[in-house]
């Protein structure tokens, strides 16, 4: 086992003692719940779509596990400074990315939000929600440190862009992810409140006006005010599986919610851990999303830099976020979006995302002792 004295100098060592271990332990933790319930989902997915190797989607998940890692770990140990000027280039290709995807992606369920490239599959939108929130708390920050630049009118004119490019593939449920994100941002930065209102009241005409334009936005919306609208089949066997699991579940394996839920390995796959883990597991799992919140939170609002405090709140809403559409979906709690449970959930561009965003929050939160630049 590997150990640093609180004297080492290296760079391993500084950081070591610098960043926060107990999120550390929580994410591993989730890791290892997603490895746990992917291996016990995904089988029977991949025989229902004629794959051989039965093993195949566990194979590809711990495949993009390993560079996830990674790029936590290498972000992780960036300064404040080297997390923007790497936050600010992984936007500027990604949303370039997202507006490619119109013209080169490829089309999937009247959507086009995935660029192939030989061996792999990208969706840079997911790309966009981590880098986004940091540039804009940088631009929200700048209008406090630099009163003569306009940095909240360029946060505006990205996230327009942004916003643009997103709901031109479309994608109503990211949209909202990264609105939700970039509106509480800009009320934590204490910027003119009628100017938040008046967004606010623009959001929620936006959505209105998503119900009415967009055909299967309103059609999620209409079925998850009345399941007899039209199909709810997924939402159906995903509460079965909740009831059949009960306070302690069937056991590891014992489910059968995953033969013939489509997205058992993906977006319903807190319907596999409530059946076969039970109620207390599924309330473990929330638990450990509310840690790693509040332990971010907690660390940072003490914070006098604004562009730590508000980076790194966006980043932590965003992940919070993120967790609850997954689960609340799973729940009929709120209508069903194809967003993945953090590090649970099977999808190679959101591990990849997961990490480079989670890297960034374990940088801005680790110790300081001076000035953050």
């Amino acid at each position: 086992m590997v150990t640093f004295d609180r004297t080492d100098q290296s760079v391993f060592g500084r950081w070591w003692w610098t960043v926060d271990r107990w999120q550390l332990a929580a994410l591993g933790a989730l890791i290892l719940i997603g490895t746990v319930l992917i291996t016990a989902a995904s089988p029977p997915v991949a025989e229902r779509i004629g794959i051989s190797d039965t093993f195949y989607f566990v194979e590809r998940h711990l495949m993009m596990l390993v560079p996830s890692l990674a790029i936590m770990g290498a972000v992780s140990m960036l300064s404040p400074r080297g997390v923007r000027r790497v936050a600010l280039a992984v936007f500027l290709v990604s949303v370039a990315l997202v507006f490619a995807t119109l013209v080169v992606g490829v089309e999937i369920k009247g959507a086009r939000r995935w660029i192939h490239i030989p061996g792999l599959s990208i969706q840079p939108s997911e790309f966009v929600k981590p880098a986004f929130a940091v540039v804009a708390a940088w631009l929200f920050s700048l209008s406090h440190t630099s009163p003569g630049f306009p940095g909240w009118l360029v946060s505006m004119a990205l996230y327009g862009l942004t916003v643009a490019g997103l709901i031109l593939q479309p994608d109503l449920g990211m949209t909202f992810v990264v609105s939700a994100v970039w509106f509480s941002q800009f009320f934590l930065a204490g910027l003119n409140i009628m100017l938040v209102a008046i967004l606010g009241a623009l959001g929620v005409a936006g959505l209105i006006g998503a119900y009415y334009t967009l055909p299967h936005v309103q059609s999620r919306i209409d079925r998850f005010l009345d399941p007899a609208s039209g199909d709810t089949y997924q939402v159906s066997r995903s509460l079965e599986a909740f009831a059949n699991g009960g306070l302690l579940g069937t056991g590891p394996g014992q489910g059968t919610v995953k033969f013939s839920l489509p997205d058992s390995h993906a977006d319903f796959i807190f319907a596999v851990a409530g059946e076969e883990m039970g109620l207390l597991f599924c309330l473990f799992i929330v638990a450990i999303f509310a840690f790693i919140v509040l332990r971010g939170f907690a660390r940072v609002f003490n914070d006098t830099n604004y562009f730590i405090m508000l980076a790194t709140a966006g980043l932590l809403i965003q992940f919070g976020l993120q967790a609850a559409i997954n689960m609340g979906s799973a729940l009929h709690l709120m209508p069903t979006k194809g967003m993945t449970l953090p590090f649970i959930s099977y999808g190679g561009s959101s591990l990849l995302a997961l990490g480079f965003g989670m890297g960034m929050v374990l940088a801005l939160t680790r110790k300081r002792f001076g000035p953050a630049v």
